[in-house]
């Protein structure tokens, strides 16, 4: 069983660039406080790291 992550946002986009509006919506994120468990791998992690002010990550089996 691989790995999964639970995203949560934490932080509107308001005055935030469109890139990182577009990827909390790739992650599937919709406005604050707004989770989504994603498979744990190396293409959802680059996103992670690119909007990681913005939200919340743990770990999930």
């Amino acid at each position: 069983m691989s790995k999964q992550l639970k995203i949560t946002q934490m932080k509107s986009t308001i005055k935030r660039h469109n890139r990182q509006k577009k990827t909390l919506k790739a992650l599937g994120l919709k406005g604050r406080h707004d989770s989504v468990v994603q498979p744990d791998n190396p293409s959802i992690r680059g996103m992670i790291k690119s909007v990681s002010h913005l939200l919340k990550v743990e770990e999930v089996e």
